[in-house]
Parts: C-alpha cells; sequence; structure tokens
C-alpha cells in the first residue's frame, strides 16, 4: 500500500476545487445573458433557472445514490460467510 498522500489531501487543492467549480458555475449562469434557450414552460425562463435545475438534479442524485447505497450494502463479512460453507 503506497503511503503518499492523495492529491485531493492537500487543502490547497480542496480550495482551488471550489474556486473553480464556482467559477464554472458563474459562467454557466452567465451565459444565459447571450444565448436564446427558447423555453417550454414559464419557469425555464427565469434568470439562472438552468444552471439551478443542474445543480439541484446533481445534488438529488448524490442523495439517491447514497440511500441506494445503504438499502443495497452488505457487512464487511459477507463474502467471508460463502467461503466458509464451501
Amino acid at each position: 500500500m503506497s503511503t503518499q498522500a492523495h492529491w485531493l489531501d492537500d487543502k490547497r487543492n480542496i480550495k482551488l476545487l471550489w474556486r473553480g467549480f464556482l467559477v464554472i458555475f458563474a459562467l454557466t449562469v452567465a451565459a444565459g445573458f447571450f444565448v436564446d434557450l427558447h423555453p417550454h414552460f414559464e419557469i425555464e425562463s427565469w434568470f439562472g433557472f438552468n444552471a439551478a435545475y443542474g445543480f439541484i438534479t446533481c445534488v438529488l442524485m448524490i442523495v439517491g445514490a447514497k440511500g441506494l447505497g445503504l438499502l443495497l450494502k452488505r457487512p464487511d463479512t459477507h463474502y467471508e460467510r460463502d467461503e466458509k460453507h464451501d
């Protein structure tokens, strides 16, 4: 096993990632000024809707995956029990 620290363990890299994500989010919201979106529903014409919708959808997918992981999770000794029966 490697004793080298992972690049995400460095707090400077985490701060840099957050800043990069915020810049990308701001650019996504600012793109609403320059793109004709052709909304089908009234809510789609709100400023920043697409960026907010994408963010909220991503959060819901993460929460759903965590919940599904709890539902499908097996104990750490799950495969050890199978070896004892062989």
